[in-house]
């Protein structure tokens, strides 16, 4: 096994003599084997190593014992050790996450902090094949683009993956040949985390059921997809630079315009990929960008010039008679931006939440939204077959059609009412109701005003600015 992870290891080019690697050590199986098989290779190659252990402050009694054993292992075997006490579920409860992803979150920046720290060159994390056919599983549940097909890279400088050729029961079976005790995390045996259940079921089952060599086939698919991926990047970029023209300042892009008459030469197979990586290079992130916003940006191709498309992070997409210019409308944050729908302008507004609590005025035509949820780009419309609202805090909802004939609204006035939909969730029923999962918590960080000024309404009376003189009444 040894030999296997010692090629794994030259063929990715993980190692050199003059490295110093951060190892991620939390006690478990994986993470024990990894640093055995670390101190193994540094004999060889001559690098060295030095471990991290950060105790999240979860399992009370259960975590001391998983530091102190740590602590144990890296003295017998000479190596220095970093132990890090963490409040991983404040941040989860400050930053709106699960503890899988603040646990996740805070172990990344402990390991980026020590490797600046102590001059490390590379960060060794345990992950293996199981867990790459587990993220590859999540991924394709999720939705998820080629990269997502090519789950966990072996190398993304500075981390490395030594143990990725290795299947969980192989590095188990190696302690035990050798004698090597490791913790047990029983948290990993409970059904709290959706990659809990993937391990504990999905993939048994297709083992068992489907192919005993399920998750070594899904490792080499994944190897052959990131392959594919590395092509399809390289040929991005080329025609990337054929058919869009960036702008910005030295700390980022600000703005891109992209030509149509050479997007048009661009392979259909390769036009999503270039518009998605126009999009991440001006949002400066590539955090929530999917496919239906790549979707979205196709057909304002086909749509008059003039037309614009909101997207996220206050990104505007306008239709010109070049192709598409998007840009970012910095603006949004400190000011209202009025955005012309046809017939129904509406002023959008996001803006960071301050304070504890949040008090809004009732207001028929002027809503706030939890702007951090907000799945899709945000679309003003009227109704679409499959429309539904969440109508109760439980998370109930209700299909428009019905809500509709509840509230006795006549046939002849339905497809006249303006609606702020999320994709088919309907986030604001204009002038009638709020959808209750979109409204605003403890939890929200920004948050999205939207204000309506005229459109075809109901037929209520008009009273100024507002539709009519009926009040509102808050959900």
């Amino acid at each position: 096994m040894y030999q296997r992870v010692k090629d794994y290891v030259q063929r990715y080019h993980m190692l050199d003599e003059d490295d110093k690697v951060i190892a991620g050590v939390s006690g478990g199986a994986d993470s024990i084997c990894l640093l055995f098989m670390l101190l193994e290779l540094s004999r060889e190659f001559g690098f060295s190593v030095m471990a991290v252990h950060v105790h999240h402050g979860l399992r009370g009694n259960a975590a001391d014992a998983d530091a102190a054993y740590v602590e144990t292992m890296c003295k017998k075997q000479g190596v220095e050790l970093r132990t890090f006490y963490e409040d991983v579920g404040g941040y989860a409860r400050r930053n709106g996450l699960t503890l899988e992803e603040a646990g996740r979150d805070v172990r990344r920046e402990i390991f980026q902090k020590v490797l600046r720290e102590e001059n490390g060159t590379k960060i060794a994390l345990a992950h293996h094949q199981n867990d790459n056919a587990e993220t590859l599983l999540w991924n394709l549940c999720r939705g998820c683009s080629l990269k997502g097909l090519g789950g966990i890279a072996p190398v993304s400088e500075p981390w490395i993956r030594p143990l990725l050729c290795l299947k969980r029961e192989e590095i188990e079976s190696y302690l035990e040949n050798r004698g090597i005790s490791y913790c047990t995390d029983e948290s990993n045996f409970t059904d709290d985390y959706t990659r809990n259940r993937l391990r504990s079921h999905v993939i048994p089952y297709l083992e068992e059921q489907v192919n005993r060599q399920a998750v070594f086939h899904m490792s080499e698919t994944m190897e052959s997809m990131r392959m594919v991926g590395e092509y399809v990047e390289q040929e991005t970029k080329r025609y990337e630079g054929l058919c869009i023209q960036y702008e910005g300042l030295e700390d980022g892009v600000t703005k891109a315009v992209l030509f149509e008459t050479e997007f048009r030469q661009v392979p259909m197979a390769l036009r999503g990929f270039v518009l998605h990586e126009m999009l991440c290079r001006v949002a400066g992130r590539r955090k929530d960008i999917g496919s239906i916003h790549i979707k979205e940006l196709e057909e304002l191709l086909n749509r008059q010039v003039g037309r614009q498309l909101h997207l996220p992070y206050h990104m505007c997409a306008r239709r010109s008679y070049a192709g598409i210019e998007l840009s970012v409308m910095s603006d949004m944050i400190s000011s209202d931006t009025k955005t012309e729908y046809p017939e129904c302008p509406v002023e959008a507004r996001v803006f960071d939440r301050t304070g504890d609590m949040v008090i809004f005025p009732e207001n028929p035509y002027t809503k706030w939204f939890d702007y951090d949820i907000i799945k899709n780009t945000v679309k003003i419309r009227h109704r679409e077959p499959g429309d539904y609202i969440t109508i109760s805090k439980d998370g109930g909802t209700q299909k428009l059609k019905q809500y509709f004939i509840n509230e006795k609204i006549p046939g002849s006035l339905r497809d006249g009412i303006w609606l702020v939909a999320d994709g088919k969730h309907i986030m604001w029923i204009v002038g009638y109701r709020q959808n209750q999962k979109y409204q605003i918590t403890g939890k929200t960080r920004r948050i999205l005003e939207l204000k309506f000024y005229g459109g075809q309404d109901d037929g209520r009376k008009r009273q100024s600015n507002d539709f009519g003189s009926r009040g509102y009444e808050k959900d």
